[in-house]
């Protein structure tokens, strides 16, 4: 899967505020369409290559849509388009140049360990989002 038929989201699958931020985006996802993977996962790999970015850039939340992979607070603020409520008026945002918006995102990314904690075991979801989820 590419991108191209639906929203990927590649997360850092040892962080606990990634799995949060995941957990928060699949019950949101005004299509249902949203698919997610894990940047150290197989899926999560083979994207990172594709798009031309760094396997160990763990820190790093990418958003692929339409063939085209988004970064860090641009990243974010192009998933929460796809999200139900009022959510979607976040990206207004990203009128504000990422230079200026990505420091905030790479503060909060260089602490979320100390702040947030590490997983030790895999992210358990109900079985409805399962297939939600890529290899």
């Amino acid at each position: 899967m590419s991108g191209n038929e639906t929203g990927i989201v590649l997360y850092d699958g040892d962080c606990n505020l990634c799995a949060a931020v995941v957990q928060f985006a699949i019950v949101r996802d005004r299509s249902g369409a949203l698919r997610f993977a894990a940047l150290q996962s197989e899926t999560g790999r083979r994207l990172l290559d594709t798009h031309g970015l760094a396997r160990t850039a763990t820190d790093t939340f990418v958003y692929v849509e339409r063939g085209k992979a988004y970064v860090r607070s641009t990243a974010a603020l192009r998933l929460v388009l796809r999200l139900r409520g009022g959510w979607p008026l976040l990206s207004a945002l990203l009128a504000v140049p990422s230079v200026l918006r990505d420091p905030v995102y790479t503060f909060v990314a260089r602490r979320r360990y100390r702040w947030f904690g590490k997983r030790e075991v895999c992210m358990l979801m109900k079985p409805e989002y399962r297939e939600r989820f890529l290899p």
